[in-house]
């Protein structure tokens, strides 16, 4: 058999059983909008096996392929499905059976790596370094939903649109929480699509991204908070999400309102400064980890008091406190000043045509970094996101290295909050 219908019929293998998920999913939920969804990885249950069919025995046919040839067949199924929906394929063959799963997961590279999206771990890995990833995000004012979509526009991209995440604002006596998930008609933390949310303090000043997900790098400084219900019983039928303290968004005050538009500033805690320095990497998780129990189980609780969780560095070299905080400083983010533009009487910034409403929500981020830091001026010139207005409720969202998808959302959430003492 010619090797091009061997992979034609791989790909036919993959879309017939993305299109077997899919028609699940419609069956399931006829209203929802789930097939955008990424699939979802080992944290949520596996769906109940088919009917026997006559496919059966060719698809038993397939999942016995030698490894090589199964290797060499994905990657060309890999290099040929650039972009969603054809992409799609790939990720039901990572379905199909546990080898095809680690070998798919093997050819499949990182966001920073390739430049795409393809399974839910990419959503909390950084973007690519040389280009940004252009998603928006449409604005449901009823529902107080907000979905963040892969492409340049609906307009271009229609109902094909690629669904990545989708929050829901709700509003509390001292604060605001946007609840992050992977679906757009779920929001329960008790599900395994809950990822984490954002939360503001009483005036909408400041910010903090909790994720849901322990850190990749325990090593780095983090304040962890970890909300259990533990008060008359010692176990648990079941424990809470955990939530691990990823970034703080800060809004100056502008009381008087003088200092022109909003001025932010994002400390991003799990992200080191050495991230943009020439060699250095930035944390990148391979896979999402469900350890609640492990945690629950470890930590011990005394009465009147919160359990408390270290991660500090676990190793034993003789590391000095100064070297120590030097490596550990975090990234900070600060927002582009713009410019006044005296034809339009305006201050104005140059999205590159990505944004063509004039809004206060609008801003650019790029590093902030001080002199004994060593970060050159053309990274601190480069424009990490960018968020901006395009119609009455579509934004444009486009970030790079070393923000991830779920880092980049949260803190354009954070600009749908009302804040009368910032503006």
């Amino acid at each position: 058999m010619p090797f091009r219908s061997i992979v034609r019929d791989f790909k036919e293998i993959g879309e017939g059983i993305s299109n077997m998920y899919r028609r699940g999913a419609e069956a399931k939920h006829v209203h929802r909008h789930g097939k955008s969804l990424i699939a979802p990885e080992c944290s949520s249950p596996s769906p109940s096996p088919p009917p026997p069919s006559s496919s059966s025995s060719s698809q038993s046919r397939w999942a016995n392929l030698p490894p090589e040839l199964l290797l060499d067949i994905i990657q060309r199924v890999e290099a040929s499905e650039t972009s969603w929906p054809a992409r799609r394929a790939l990720v039901a063959c990572a379905s199909v059976c546990r080898l095809w799963r680690e070998i798919t997961k093997d050819v499949v590279k990182t966001p920073e790596q390739c430049g795409w999206l393809t399974f839910p771990i990419s959503l909390k890995q950084p973007g690519p370094r040389d280009t940004a990833i252009q998603c928006f995000i449409k604005r449901e004012r009823v529902t107080s939903t907000y979905c963040l979509y892969l492409g340049l526009s609906p307009a271009l991209s229609g109902d094909m649109s690629k669904l990545l995440l989708a929050a829901k604002k709700i509003r509390r006596a001292t604060c605001t929480e946007f609840l992050i998930s992977l679906v757009a008609h779920d929001f329960s933390r008790a599900n395994n699509t809950h990822i984490g949310k954002l939360r503001s303090n009483f005036l909408g000043t400041k910010f903090m991204i909790l994720d849901g997900q322990p850190p990749h790098d325990s090593s780095l400084p983090l304040n962890c908070k970890l909300q259990q219900r533990v008060h008359l019983k010692q176990v648990l039928p079941r424990v809470t999400a955990a939530n691990h303290k990823v970034a703080t968004v800060s809004y100056e005050l502008n009381v008087l309102r003088t200092r022109g538009p909003r001025r932010m500033r994002c400390t991003m805690h799990l992200i080191p400064i050495s991230a943009i320095q020439e060699g250095g990497t930035a944390p990148t998780p391979l896979k999402f980890t469900n350890c609640l129990n492990e945690h629950a189980s470890t930590i011990p609780i005394s009465k009147g008091k919160k359990p408390q969780v270290n991660f500090g560095s676990t190793g034993t070299g003789n590391n000095t406190p100064e070297s120590t905080q030097s490596a550990r400083e975090p990234l900070i983010l600060k927002n582009k000043a713009p410019r006044w533009h005296e034809q339009l009487q305006c201050w104005c910034l140059n999205f590159k045509g990505r944004v063509t409403v004039a809004s206060v929500k609008n801003f650019q981020l790029v590093a902030a970094a001080e002199p004994s830091q060593i970060v050159s001026v053309a990274e601190q010139e480069k424009v990490i996101l960018q968020f901006g207005k395009i119609g009455k409720d579509i934004f444009t969202m486009d970030y790079r290295y070393p923000l991830s998808a779920f880092q980049a959302f949260a803190i354009c959430l954070s600009s749908f909050d009302t804040k009368p003492v910032c503006e």
